[in-house]
């Protein structure tokens, strides 16, 4: 079955966890701290297959996590690195943040990486809390939380030649008289219900074209089945514009069409396109053939006139099409996206107030107290002095927290206290 497009969850991997712990060795009564850090957590990459040209695999599995780093362990010892989770999709693929709608990146060849969430780091162990102040600290740090979000995933066929023109042109005949692709074909619109590929030889040279589902006036709106599929056209060198011999009005379909296209991607206007006169074999279309190729003239077309039932003229629209594609630059995106990247304050927090108590959110706050690992008193300390040193103590005091208050921070519950400001 064929789809072009998946929403998938990612979970990059947790850090693994610092410990506190002490040399014990004979000879060494008063061994230092010795508790090694923990691992980083694996990072999620998308990374383009040559064994899919489908998203078809994600209505199946959607969710994706990375592994969480090791633990680190005593005498020093550092926890490994947790695995990266590499996901393969379709070359042509392109990823988006789902809830914030930023484009993350695409996968245009085989090989191509795209990281979509980073893995945590690790936890300090207690050896990386030693001062000359403090020579034997009891704390050490849980590992960051790693990056998790929900994915939205398109696919852009990649193709020498996209096959356009409204429904029932011809266009799925034309694929399967040239290459060994078994489109489904009949005699009413809107057959081609998804884009088919196909690989024709054209001399010495293979070309691979793409039959595009028809489009219609107010595709680009939604129109029909054009919306779902123009995107595919995107990435294709060459169009091979197919006119309907049998339509009232070819003409004015290759304009509609061409208009469709400009509403949709302003790049496309430039495209260079073949335009075939389909249903040759056929008395009626013979006899109008003059009057359309008159007026596709005036227009400064050159329309070739072909018979994708019978194979008339085939060959020559398709060594036309390799002579065009040999003077044309390599495939290339023509999307003027860029990765976003919004600059984010790390120290900047928040403070909410309702009845559940008091919520601080903050990317940094929120980190920290992922990171702490309560149940050793030394951290529940150093949590505080940070809050003080962020200036979120002073702010909750402002804003009218009281004895007893529940404060949120993260996933920390803790409870207010003036004289020790938080406990857990």
């Amino acid at each position: 079955m064929f789809a072009d497009e998946a929403k998938i969850f990612v979970k990059a991997g947790d850090g693994g966890n610092g410990v506190v712990a002490f040399r014990r060795e004979k000879f060494v009564p008063r061994g230092g701290p010795s508790g090694g850090n923990g691992g980083k957590g694996g990072d999620v990459y998308l990374v383009a297959s040559p064994n899919h040209n489908t998203l078809a695999g994600f209505n199946h599995k959607v969710h994706f996590k990375a592994e969480r780093g090791a633990h680190g362990g005593g005498s020093n010892k550092q926890g490994a690195q947790g695995a990266d989770y590499e996901i393969a999709v379709a070359p042509g693929t392109v990823a988006w943040e789902a809830e914030t709608g930023d484009y993350l990146g695409e996968l245009v060849t085989v090989g191509d990486r795209l990281l979509v969430a980073q893995g945590g780091r690790g936890g300090r162990g207690n050896a990386a809390f030693r001062s000359p102040t403090h020579q034997t600290p009891r704390m050490a740090e849980n590992g960051e939380p790693g990056e998790e979000r929900w994915l939205y995933l398109e696919l852009k066929l990649i193709a020498d030649v996209g096959i356009i023109g409204v429904p029932n042109a011809g266009k799925s005949t034309l694929l399967a008289s040239v290459t060994h692709a078994k489109p489904k074909i009949a005699d009413y619109p809107f057959t081609t219900l998804a884009p088919n590929l196909g690989v024709a030889l054209v001399d010495d040279r293979d070309l691979v074209l793409a039959d595009i589902p028809g489009l219609i006036e107010g595709a680009h709106a939604g129109a029909g089945l054009g919306i779902t599929f123009l995107r595919h056209i995107e990435r294709t060198r060459l169009l091979i514009h197919v006119l309907n011999g049998l339509s009232p009005d070819p003409v004015g379909d290759y304009e509609a069409i061409n208009q469709e296209l400009e509403w949709f991607n302003p790049y496309l206007v430039d495209r260079p396109q073949i335009v075939a006169f389909n249903k040759m074999d056929l008395p009626d279309v013979q006899e109008r053939w003059p009057a359309i190729r008159a007026a596709l003239q005036r227009r400064g077309v050159e329309a070739l006139p072909i018979s994708a039932a019978t194979g008339e003229n085939v060959q020559r629209l398709l060594r036309q099409a390799a002579a065009t594609l040999a003077v044309l630059p390599p495939a290339q995106s023509i999307e003027p996206y860029k990765p976003v990247v919004r600059p984010v304050d790390e120290d900047a927090f928040t403070i909410e107030h309702d009845a559940d108590g008091w919520h601080v959110f903050g990317k940094r706050i929120e980190r920290v107290a992922s990171m702490t690992n309560w149940d050793y008193y030394e951290a529940a300390l150093r949590f505080q002095r940070v809050l003080e040193a962020m200036g979120v103590t002073e702010a909750l005091r402002r804003a009218g927290v009281k004895e007893g208050d529940t404060v949120f921070v993260g996933s920390a519950e803790l409870a207010w206290s003036d004289d020790y400001r938080y406990d857990r």
